[in-house]
């Protein structure tokens, strides 16, 4: 290869993509805040100090990977278009550990007697060893990403993810962004001006910059002014503190902790996997072709090396890399993300950061990554799949309305309770079916997508054997869990209406299964 062809480091595009990875992490890190601070009166000091450092700098490892990955690919093939695999911390599981592990564990830490500042630090050392076992579990699995790849067709892997990208990164972002209508829906609209019109602008900045300086402009100056939504406030100033994230045994302590919160931690790590499958498909479906093995050992060693430092939620290859080519984005954009990150997790600027920018600011960049990875679904798919991916679809939004009305400051637990066992003679409850299917919705769309393609090539035999390992899975709970917070179990274990919804689940994939493998005994025309 000449010095003419050689891949380079950094192009225009790549601000555009910085700023909307950097805006992906940061509304992460403001969630996870938000929620134990907020939710559970975590001490802010080891949020800020112990937690986020170590979370930061799996970030910075993981893209100084996947920047290295790109690099090597754009070498071999001569190409100047190669676009890096984004990495940062994944979504739905960085809420469920805040909502459903690192809360709960701080809360039950308290009941045992520990002075809030002893709980937390407790709690911070279930967090690491948490991640470590996720860890753990990606590595050893990572070896069978290739053989997935090969054995799911297209519709199943992108309509899966698809589906998250509408619900999750599309849905839930745009109510926050509209939660302050005029600064939301004018930075959201500027994005979509410059991402997806290709407008002109009469400066020369990148896009995603300009509609960050705007939305931010317009929140504090019509908040400042009377003018703002209600409840307006500047944020408390952060100090800055230098914190390195050295590797420590700390986890050790927290491990005997994790017991109780496996059944939540393996199918937290499992679906890391499944979705580093998908979006892997996903980069190849855009062009970049990078091994699916590569992909997940990168995501396990950043989550390991963040959990052994002290960090408290996991990384993740985004969805986005068809997203993030689109703006322009080639190798430059990871490595300034990753360094940026870490390096403010290190110096505490980070913490600063997502105490000042604006949800309504942050969260319209992620909305417009939901809808272009939701296209790529049905554009990268064979046309007479596009039902399979649509009907991936329709998990996610089991899983989106979990997320909502499992939020204990909308419903209180004890109701929750009541209406999830609350038969009426005309079926299941309502909200029992919902969160029941909710409950692994990545694999259960794949399961469902893939019978569906096998259907729609006639091989019936075939959409017969994928229903019948749906129903393997969900008599342990890997999907249709029954328990409300989506862990795994024994199905011997479960007691009460719960078995009942686990029986009747198995059933329906077994009885559809046999009318299928009965059916392709007809003669074919």
């Amino acid at each position: 290869m000449t010095a003419q062809t050689r891949p380079r480091w950094f192009v225009p595009g790549d601000l555009n993509g910085f700023f909307g990875l950097v805006v992906d992490n940061l509304s992460i890190l403001g969630f996870i805040s938000a929620a134990l601070i907020g939710i559970f009166q975590f001490p802010a000091e080891v949020v800020f100090t112990r937690m986020f450092p170590g979370t930061a700098l799996g970030v910075l490892v993981g893209n100084l990977i996947y920047t290295w990955m790109a690099h090597r690919l754009a070498t071999r093939t001569g190409r100047d278009d190669v676009t890096a695999m984004p990495l940062g911390l994944d979504a739905p599981t960085s809420i469920g550990m805040a909502l459903l592990v690192l809360g709960p564990s701080f809360v039950a830490f308290k009941q045992q007697g520990l002075d809030p500042q002893a709980a937390a630090i407790a709690t911070w050392q279930l967090g690491m060893a948490s991640l470590v076992v996720m860890g753990v579990l990606k590595l050893v699995l990572s070896f069978c990403g290739d053989a997935i790849t090969r054995a799911v067709p297209r519709a199943a892997l992108l309509g899966s993810i698809g589906g998250a990208a509408l619900t999750l990164l599309g849905f839930l972002p745009l109510i926050e962004t509209l939660r302050s209508p005029v600064v939301g829906f004018v930075t959201f609209g500027l994005l979509l001006y410059v991402l997806i019109a290709k407008g002109k602008l009469p400066v020369k900045i990148p896009g995603v910059l300009l509609a960050f300086i705007v939305g931010t402009a317009l929140y504090y100056g019509l908040g400042l002014a009377g003018l703002g939504t209600p409840g307006f406030k500047l944020p408390d100033a952060v100090p800055l503190s230098f914190t390195l994230p050295l590797p420590t045994l700390g986890f050790l302590d927290g491990l005997p902790h994790t017991v109780p919160y496996l059944p939540l931690l393996l199918p937290f790590g499992l679906l890391m996997v499944v979705g580093g499958i998908n979006v892997s498909e996903s980069a190849r479906a855009a062009g970049d072709d990078y091994r699916t093995r590569d992909v997940l050992l990168a995501e396990a060693i950043s989550t390991l090396v963040a959990g052994f430092c002290g960090g408290v939620a996991q990384t993740t290859p985004y969805i986005g890399q068809p997203a993030y080519k689109h703006m322009g984005a080639r190798l430059g954009y990871t490595l300034l993300t990753g360094l940026f990150i870490g390096l403010g997790g290190i110096l505490g600027y980070v913490s600063g950061l997502v105490q000042w920018l604006p949800i309504a600011v942050l969260a319209p960049i992620i909305v417009y990554v939901g809808l272009d990875i939701t296209v790529q679904a049905f554009h990268e798919s064979p046309r007479q799949h596009a039902p399979a991916v649509a009907l991936a679809f329709l998990p996610s939004i089991a899983y989106l309305l979990v997320i909502k009305v499992g939020n204990p400051a909308w419903i209180a637990p004890d109701n929750f309770a009541a209406l999830y066992n609350s038969v009426d003679g005309h079926g299941l409850p309502d909200l029992a079916a919902i969160v029941t299917l909710g409950n692994g919705f990545i694999i259960t769309a794949m399961i469902w997508s893939t019978a569906l393609v096998a259907m729609i090539d006639q091989r019936f035999r075939r959409a017969a054997v994928v229903l019948l390992i749906g129903a393997v899975l969900s008599l342990f709970g890997f999907i249709h869990s029954v328990d409300p917070r989506g862990s795994i179990y024994l199905p011997w274990d479960v007691q009460g209406l719960p078995k009942a919804i686990l029986w009747q689940f198995f059933g329906a994939y077994v009885a559809l299964a046999t009318l299928l493998g009965l059916l392709s005994l007809q003669k074919r025309p």
